[in-house]
C-alpha cells in the first residue's frame, strides 16, 4: 500500500530560517502523511511551478497573502489546476474582516487577494488569517499565511484535510524524541540495536539539530492509528535508552517543557544575560502563560552593568574576567537576590567573531545556575558563528534548569 505523501514549499523569504515549514511538516508526519521534501525558493513563477509535488502528491505551500508572493502562488496554481482565477466571496468576507479589526477599510488594491483559482476552498481559522485549499484529481494544494502565522490554520484544518488523505491510502506515520545534552555519536552507540532494523516495528533514526539531536521513529500501517499501535513499544524501548537525555516529542521545545515544570512547582525564574542578549528572556517568553513564571530578565552586557545590576563583586571581575564561572555563578546568585525568584541562570561568553584569547577563545561559555539555595556552572565550548554559539548557550542553560527541576 502506497502511502500518503507530501511536499513543503515556502515561497520569498530569507531561507536562514523557516519555522513554519517546519512546524507543518511535523505536523503533517504525524498524521501519518510522508513528506518527501521541503524547498525554499524566491517569489517567482517558474521556480515555483518547478517546485510543485507530482500528480499525486499534497503540496503545502507558505507565502505572504500580500505582496508578489500571494500573486505568484495564486496564479501557478491556477495554471496547475487549469482553472480560472475569480472572486471568491468567502475570502472577501474574511479580508474585510481582518482589517475591520485594526479599524482600518479594505484597500481597493487589496481585494486582488480574494481573487483565487475556481473551485478553491477558503478555511478561517478561529484567531489567525484565512488560508485555502485546491483539489485537482488526486493532487491536492493547500496554501498557509505566513504573515498571520500557521498556528491555527495547521491544527484546524490542514492536520484534518491530511488524515482525510490518507484514509484508504496507508499511513506512514512519523514521531520525534527531542534530546539535549548528549551528541549524536553518543546516542548512536544507545540506539545500535534499533538503528536500520526496520523488521523491529519501526525505522530509527539520529538526526542532529541545532543545538540538541532528534531521534526519528517512524513505521507504517493501514491508518494513522494501526501505525501507532507499532511505534508504541518501540518508543518505549528507546525512550527508557535515552533516559534524562530525553526531554519532549514531537514539536515540544525546551523552553516549553521548563515552562511546564516551572508552572507545575509553583516557582519563578529571573534570568541574567551577557553575550546572548536576550535571547534565552526571548525564548522563555514566546511560550504562552510565560507571565506565571517569568519574573524578570536582565541585559547586563558591560562589567559596570554586572556590578551594578546584579552585584558581581568587583574583585570577580578582576580575577577572573566576565567570562568565566565565578562571574557566571555570582550573575545567577544575583538576579535570585535582587528579583526574589526561585531559581535564576546567567550566561556570559565570547560569542565571536572576535573577542577571543588563547585561554577563552570565540565559543567559550560559562552558564550559572541558582536553585535550592545552591549555585553551579558549567563551562562550554561551542562552535560556529556568532547566532550559533547565542543558540547553544541558551539550549544548554535551558537544559541544566530542566535536569534540576
Amino acid at each position: 500500500m502506497t502511502p500518503a505523501v507530501a511536499h513543503v514549499v515556502t515561497v520569498g523569504m530569507d531561507p536562514a530560517a523557516d519555522p513554519e515549514g517546519a512546524a507543518v511538516a511535523a505536523a503533517l508526519g504525524a498524521a501519518g502523511v510522508l513528506v518527501l521534501s521541503r524547498a525554499l525558493v524566491e517569489d517567482d513563477e517558474g521556480a515555483l511551478a518547478h517546485a510543485l509535488g507530482p500528480d499525486d502528491a499534497l503540496t503545502v505551500i507558505l507565502a505572504g497573502a500580500g505582496g508578489s508572493a500571494g500573486d505568484v502562488v495564486r496564479r501557478v496554481l491556477a495554471r496547475a489546476a487549469g482553472a480560472r482565477l475569480v472572486l471568491n466571496e468567502r475570502m472577501l468576507a474574511a479580508l474585510e474582516e481582518r482589517y475591520r479589526r485594526v479599524d482600518r477599510p479594505l484597500p481597493r488594491r487589496a481585494e486582488r487577494l480574494a481573487l483565487l483559482p475556481q473551485g478553491a476552498t477558503v478555511w478561517v481559522p478561529a484567531p489567525g488569517e484565512p488560508a485555502w485549499a485546491l483539489e485537482s484529481g488526486a493532487r491536492a494544494f493547500v496554501v498557509l499565511p505566513r504573515d498571520g502565522g500557521v498556528g491555527a490554520a495547521l491544527t484546524e484544518h490542514l492536520v484534518p484535510f491530511a488524515r482525510a488523505r490518507v484514509a484508504g491510502r496507508g499511513a506512514l506515520l512519523t514521531w520525534t524524541l527531542r534530546t539535549a545534552g548528549a551528541g549524536a555519536a553518543e546516542l548512536e552507540e544507545r540506539l545500535a540495536e534499533w538503528l536500520g532494523q526496520p523488521a523491529r516495528g519501526a525505522e530509527v533514526s539520529v538526526v542532529p539539530a541545532d543545538g540538541e539531536v532528534w531521534v526519528r521513529l517512524r513505521a507504517p500501517g493501514a491508518s494513522a492509528e494501526d501505525a501507532a499501535q507499532a511505534l508504541a513499544p518501540v518508543e518505549a524501548a528507546v525512550a527508557a535508552a535515552l533516559g534524562a537525555d530525553c526531554y519532549g516529542r514531537d514539536a515540544e521545545t525546551l523552553e516549553l517543557v521548563v515552562a511546564r515544570r516551572l508552572l507545575a512547582r509553583g516557582l519563578t525564574l529571573a534570568v541574567a544575560e551577557s553575550c546572548t542578549g536576550g535571547l534565552l528572556g526571548h525564548r522563555l517568553t514566546n511560550v504562552p502563560g510565560s507571565s506565571g513564571y517569568f519574573e524578570r530578565g536582565v541585559l547586563a552586557y558591560g562589567n559596570r552593568a554586572k556590578q551594578e545590576l546584579l552585584g558581581v563583586p568587583e574583585e570577580v571581575l578582576r580575577a577572573h574576567g566576565a567570562v568565566s564561572a565565578p562571574c557566571a555563578e555570582a550573575m545567577a546568585r544575583g538576579i535570585v537576590e535582587r528579583s526574589g525568584s526561585a531559581c535564576g541562570l546567567a550566561i556570559t561568553g565570547v560569542a565571536g567573531p572576535d573577542g577571543g584569547t588563547p585561554a577563552k577563545p570565540v565559543g567559550t561559555v560559562f552558564v550559572g545556575l541558582a536553585h535550592g539555595g545552591a549555585v553551579t556552572s558549567r563551562h562550554f565550548r561551542f562552535a560556529g558563528d556568532r547566532a550559533r554559539v547565542k543558540w547553544q548557550s541558551t539550549q544548554m542553560a535551558l537544559d541544566m534548569l530542566r535536569r534540576a527541576l
